[in-house]
């Protein structure tokens, strides 16, 4: 039996891709003492690892696709394949930043100011290619860890470190000087593993379901029945209703209408849609939205 090596990211990725993959039909079981988590399909062979190091493993064959970010990408030099961009985890606004980052009372202020400085950070590609684009010299050094600390201390001059809302760094009492790089979420394949008819659709599968699993996502279903005389009252009225399914019903002054709408107006729509005429409302979650 063919199987599709697949990697899902160990670390602050792992928990929101499981609960992605089980939204889209798949179920997957990880133990906290094995990187080999076990999947209800058995034609999908997945492994665990870091997302830092997922792009090499994908690149250089060990694995046929797996999911990381778009910054360790650029971070590994990977000449991979991006399928689809997956904007979930506990990204609000479907991005994290790379950013440099200062003390407060730094008298850096931008990047020309880097110049023979130390800067600490997890992305030490990414960052020497920012300052080689601007043409300045610095000293770059690996962190393994407790990045903010170190310039809050005074142990390097500055950091690039990831964020979503910079908060974490103002609480740290850092200034933003400036983004490096956004980054989201890949699905990634090698070459070889796309040139395999069947690799290839068994991939594109697993895309579409995660995919809808996450255009599902904050949409609800809504159902009713409405009498024909109000048909055009409630759609005039009720705008977010768009492009709704109407079926007839077998009293013929009565359709069955039903659409899907975002789940923060449905507070708002539901008394309107009574208002108008609506009986026999039904609001369902939705698992998966697949246009």
């Amino acid at each position: 039996m063919k199987k599709l090596k697949l990697g899902l990211p160990k670390g602050s990725l792992q928990d929101a891709t499981v609960a992605l993959f089980e939204k889209a039909g798949f179920k997957v079981m990880v133990s906290t003492r094995s990187y080999f988590p076990q999947i209800d399909d058995e034609e999908i062979s997945p492994v665990l690892l870091r997302a830092q190091e997922m792009s090499r493993y994908v690149e250089d064959e060990t694995l046929d696709c797996g999911i990381t970010g778009a910054d360790w990408i650029q971070e590994n030099s990977s000449q991979v394949t991006s399928l689809a961009e997956l904007l979930y985890a506990k990204q609000t606004s479907n991005k994290v930043r790379w950013v440099l980052a200062v003390p407060e009372a730094s008298s850096i202020r931008s990047v020309k100011d880097l110049q023979g400085k130390k800067i600490a950070t997890e992305v030490v590609n990414v960052t020497k290619k920012y300052l080689a684009k601007h043409k300045v010299k610095a000293d770059v050094e690996f962190s393994w860890g407790a990045t903010e600390a170190k310039v809050a201390t005074g142990l390097v001059d500055a950091i690039v470190e990831l964020t979503e809302t910079g908060s974490s760094l103002r609480a740290n009492k850092l200034r933003i000087v400036d983004t490096l790089c956004e980054s989201t979420t890949q699905f990634i394949a090698n070459k070889k593993a796309l040139k395999d008819p069947w690799k290839k659709m068994k991939m594109d599968q697993i895309i579409m379901l995660l995919k809808g699993a996450l255009q599902a996502k904050n949409m609800v279903g809504l159902k009713m029945n409405v009498q024909r005389k109000n048909l055009n009252k409630i759609l005039k009225s009720v705008t977010a209703l768009r492009n709704p399914t109407i079926s007839p019903l077998v009293n013929d002054q009565w359709v069955a209408l039903e659409t899907v709408i975002d789940e923060g107006t449905v507070r708002k729509i539901i008394p309107a849609l009574k208002e108008a005429g609506a009986e026999g409302i039904i609001e369902y979650s939705l698992n998966k939205l697949i246009y």
